[in-house]
Formats: C-alpha cells, sequence, structure tokens
C-alpha cells in the first residue's frame, strides 16, 4: 500500500502556484472543475473513451466559458493507475478528488497501491462503504451510536419487512434490490430475479439483509475540515431512482398492474434538493460529530472533506429519528446540495461542493498545510 507520509512527501514537492484539480470525467466532476476554476486552479477530467464529450465538448474551457482545462482519455478508467497517465498528473501538480467511480471502476486496491498521485482526502476509507469489508460502514456507525436498519443475518431470519440489498449481474454497481416479508417471499423473488439472470447467485450470497425502516429520506451532507477542524453541513437532499420513481406516481391500481410485467428497480438517477426542519438541524450536526470523532479513532487520521450519512427520519419511537442506511465516504453525487441554505448560514452564499472543496486545498496552500489534507 502507499503510505500516507509518501503522499504528503510528493505533495510538499509540488509548485503550489501551479496546482491542478483532477477528477474522473463523471459523477460530480463538473461541480468539483467549477469550484476549482473559480478559485484559480486549473482543472483535468479523466475520461472514458465513448463517454468524453460532455468533457471534451461541451464543458471545455473556452472564450471565456467552461471549466474543463483539460482533458486526459483513456481506453478505460482503470487505465489512470497506469505509469505514463500518473506520470502526467504528477507534472501537472495535480491532486485528485476521489468520487464513486473508483470503487465503481477500479479493483480499489490498485488505487491504494499503485496510484501515486495525491487524493484529497482519505483513499483507505472509500472501500469501508463496500458491506463485506472489515470495519465497514456498519461497524463505524455502531461504534458512533448511530442507527442503522437492523441487519437479518440469515433469510431463514425474516420476520419483518426487509430490503435485501444485493447488486445487478451485468452492472455490479447498481442496485437489484428487492424486498421480502418472511423467508418463503425472499425465496420466491430471488429465484425469479436468478431466473431473469438479474442477479446471480454468488451477489446475492453476498446480500445485505436490513429491515426496511419507513421514514421521510433525506441524506445529510457534510465536509470536515481538517484545517479548521470544525464540521459543516453542506446541504441536505433526497434520490431520484428509475423505475421506482415512476412507479409510485402512479395510481395504487395501476401500479398492481404493472408491477405484474416488471419489478421495481433502485438506480440512482438524480438528486433533488431537500431542505429540512430548523429544529433537527443540531441533531444533523451532532450525528456528524460523532461519525468524525468514530473515524479519527477507528480509522486514522480520519475523514476528511466531503462525506454523507444517508437515510431516513423516523418516527416509530415517538419521536424524530435518523435512520442511516449508507455512507458515503467522499463527494456526494449530489452538486445541487448548494441550492439548500445551509452552507449560506455559514458563509452568506450557499456554495456548492466543489467550491467547498476548492476554498479548502486553497487555504491549506496558504497555510503550508496541503500534506495535513490528501493521502
Amino acid at each position: 500500500m502507499i503510505k500516507r507520509n509518501e503522499i504528503q512527501k510528493l505533495v510538499e514537492s509540488y509548485d503550489k502556484d501551479n496546482i491542478s484539480i483532477g477528477v474522473l470525467g463523471g459523477h460530480s466532476g463538473l461541480d468539483v472543475c467549477r469550484g476549482a476554476k473559480k478559485h484559480g486552479f486549473k482543472t483535468i477530467a479523466v475520461c472514458q473513451k465513448g463517454r468524453e464529450k460532455t468533457y471534451t465538448k461541451y464543458y471545455k474551457t473556452r472564450d471565456g466559458k467552461g471549466c474543463i482545462d483539460e482533458t486526459i482519455v483513456l481506453d478505460k478508467f482503470a487505465d489512470i493507475t497506469k505509469p505514463k497517465v500518473q506520470d502526467v498528473l504528477r507534472k501537472k501538480n495535480t491532486i485528485f478528488i476521489h468520487n464513486r467511480y473508483f470503487w465503481v471502476y477500479f479493483d480499489f486496491k490498485d488505487i491504494e497501491n499503485n496510484f501515486n498521485v495525491p487524493i484529497f482526502g482519505t483513499r483507505s476509507m472509500l472501500k469501508l462503504e463496500e458491506r463485506d469489508v472489515p470495519k465497514n460502514q456498519y461497524y463505524l456507525l455502531e461504534k458512533a451510536g448511530i442507527r442503522f436498519p437492523k441487519i437479518i443475518k440469515s433469510p431463514k431470519d425474516i420476520d419483518r419487512l426487509v430490503i435485501v440489498k444485493v447488486n445487478e449481474a451485468i452492472r455490479g454497481y447498481e442496485r437489484a434490490f428487492f424486498y421480502a416479508v418472511n423467508y418463503d417471499d425472499y425465496k420466491k423473488k430471488a429465484e425469479d430475479l436468478l431466473s431473469k439472470k438479474m442477479i446471480t447467485r454468488e451477489a446475492l450470497d453476498k446480500a445485505v439483509i436490513e429491515e426496511y425502516v419507513i421514514g421521510a429520506q433525506v441524506n445529510f451532507n457534510y465536509f470536515y475540515s481538517v484545517i479548521d477542524d470544525e464540521l459543516e453541513i453542506m446541504g441536505t437532499d433526497t434520490r431520484r431512482q428509475t423505475n421506482l420513481d415512476g412507479l409510485i406516481r402512479l395510481p395504487a391500481n395501476e401500479q398492481l398492474e404493472v408491477l405484474k410485467y416488471l419489478k421495481p428497480k433502485i438506480i440512482e438517477t438524480g438528486h433533488i434538493a431537500a431542505t429540512t426542519k430548523e429544529s433537527i438541524i443540531e441533531k444533523i450536526f451532532d450525528l456528524g460529530e460523532k461519525f468524525v470523532k468514530t473515524t479519527k479513532k477507528e480509522c486514522p487520521p480520519g475523514i476528511i472533506g466531503p462525506f454523507a450519512l444517508q437515510g431516513a427520519i423516523a418516527a416509530d419511537k415517538g419521536k424524530e429519528e435518523m435512520v442511516v442506511f449508507d455512507v458515503s465516504m467522499r463527494i456526494p453525487g449530489s452538486p445541487l446540495t448548494r441550492f439548500t441554505p445551509h452552507s449560506g448560514y455559514l458563509y452568506g452564499d450557499s456554495i456548492s461542493y466543489g467550491e467547498r472543496i476548492a476554498m479548502e486545498i486553497k487555504k491549506a496552500i496558504e497555510l503550508n498545510k496541503l500534506s495535513e489534507i490528501v493521502s
């Protein structure tokens, strides 16, 4: 594994007056580059052939417009760890902003062991989003005292409505989740998905079975500043998922008819800004502070920069309580959080994740603390 002190020495050798911000061409790349340009950084998007035009054409920097200064187009995203690509990035004094693509399109060990380019954040924590690794998100949530759905260890133990979190056969990073109320229901629905080759037996065996918590789904999006030792709320949002969102917009009788011919899917398509009551802001901060404190202890140096606790606000115990379904240990894919007011209460104007990251990097350069925010 590439040691953090090696990356720190590398970033200290950079020309601090010519730092470039690097991203993968997708997920939150445009948001990051927009913020970087606003604060005077050069931007580089590493793209995959066949899906590069967003960056090479539509948002390319030209005539005072655009935010992508340079692109590197590869046959596949995973080629970023090739020595010649890394050489280019290092020569351009690149600090890379990692996102979900890092574990969707890569063998994560390759990023941990062979990607010798400074990453903003804690690279070793990203894999903890996976549910089959030690000290994963469930472990951290439990240590932090944050409620998450009860995990059902065996399908035979299903005694309530559950969601079975299993990945698709074709696109392993996407979800073919299904619901069940007991073991017989589980077997019937699992066999149906297996017979249609929508999931594999291996993926099913690795699936997590969670109790399904009813509540208002909200994602709490945070930024932890190592420089200031301060937690900020960047915004709150909720997800748009296909084909689920289309289904729930139908009248109940038509939903039942449609469900005879297709199964609900929960594939991330977008996000909607969702404001919360001011009275729960303190609770949002409390959850985030507990999580930051736990990561410092369990995964030093702990979380750096953006992360999110995603779930639902339930009231099944007589009071409003956040139940966390997922933890994003990097920039969430929801740049529209700038349209919620939380960061504006702190900075006067609401800012995007991309801008907040650029602000942190700029401040770290000014204070000669760049090595503290990379790994």
